[in-house]
């Protein structure tokens, strides 16, 4: 199969893989929040709520479209429009929109991120989360 765009080949089973690591994330990033003091730099939660975004998005796209989006993220709402079309509530593709937005300044950017931001951006993941294992649920 040839490959275009920024998606990839997948499957359902790889789907159940990347709701596993999506779980684990979100919990790494809730372990984190509750564990913190005053002055906690909100990257690194806010870096674990944003991979935990995109491989629960992978989830999604893996099961129902037999395809996961690589390396763009700034795809990853179009592969997930995609997969699941009008089934996809635009609730929850602007709390995606809103999460992945974080990416380059959790990850790679100069400034800091403050808890509060981190813990506001867990909440949307929280939203998020429960949708998607309602999708998965209907498989």
């Amino acid at each position: 199969m040839t490959r275009s765009g920024s998606s990839k080949p997948s499957d359902a089973h790889h789907g159940a893989n990347r709701l596993v690591i999506a779980r684990g994330f979100l919990e790494a990033a809730q372990v984190q929040v509750d564990s913190a003091k005053a002055g906690t730099l909100g990257n690194p939660i806010a870096a674990s709520v944003v991979n935990a975004a995109i491989a629960y998005t992978d989830a999604l796209t893996a099961t129902f479209a037999n395809k996961i989006n690589q390396n763009d993220h700034a795809a990853v709402v179009k592969t997930l429009r995609d997969a699941l079309g009008n089934r996809l509530p635009k609730a929850q593709e602007t709390r995606l929109t809103r999460i992945l937005g974080n990416k380059d300044l959790a990850q790679y950017g100069g400034r800091f991120m403050l808890l509060a931001d981190a813990e506001a951006l867990l909440e949307q993941l929280k939203e998020y989360a429960q949708w998607v294992e309602n999708e998965m649920s209907r498989r």
